[in-house]
């Protein structure tokens, strides 16, 4: 069994329905969930809109390959109401976006995957989320754990935790 790190997020709809709905067809078709974090509210990276992000990182153990698995993932985001423009390059607003952050201490770079994630150090609604969870787990390629990255996170976004339901 690996362990992986996702990120779940959205930002249109009922945002912690749909990552609630997105981490229950992930336990029910790729493995355990392991962990949790709470909902984290962040406002949009890399691109403006009104709604912000609800995030949740997840561990899950899963004896699934990295390939698949981001196929499943990807599935699952279809199913959800996530379409992916072709042609169309940058961020825009989604009702789900999971992120595969680690495979375990695998790093892999194909045309279709990059892991560990190749941006998550320069982001907090990663971060955070994660050091909830993974404090101390050490990035792969990096050699710093998820609390010395968010230390040396250059993003100043806000991040904060979310109380009730959105």
């Amino acid at each position: 069994m690996s362990k992986v790190y996702l990120l779940l997020g959205s930002n249109m709809g009922n945002r912690c329905e749909i990552v609630s709905r997105a981490c229950a067809m992930i336990e029910a078709r790729c493995g355990d969930m392991v962990m949790k974090s709470s909902f984290f509210e962040s406002e949009p990276w890399g691109f403006e809109a009104k709604e912000w992000f609800v995030n949740q990182a997840v561990e899950l153990s899963t004896d699934i390959n990295p390939h698949r698995l981001l196929r499943i993932l990807l599935n699952i985001e279809y199913e959800l109401g996530r379409r992916r423009p072709i042609g169309v390059e940058g961020y825009s607003s989604r009702p789900i976006d999971i992120d595969m952050l680690y495979y375990g201490d695998l790093a892999i770079a194909t045309d279709t995957l990059t892991v560990p994630h190749p941006r998550l150090q320069q982001r907090r609604f990663v971060l955070v989320p994660m050091c909830s969870i993974a404090p101390d787990m050490v990035h792969p390629l990096l050699g710093l754990t998820q609390s010395e990255l968010l230390a040396m996170c250059p993003d100043t976004s806000e991040v904060r935790i979310c109380h009730g339901i959105l």
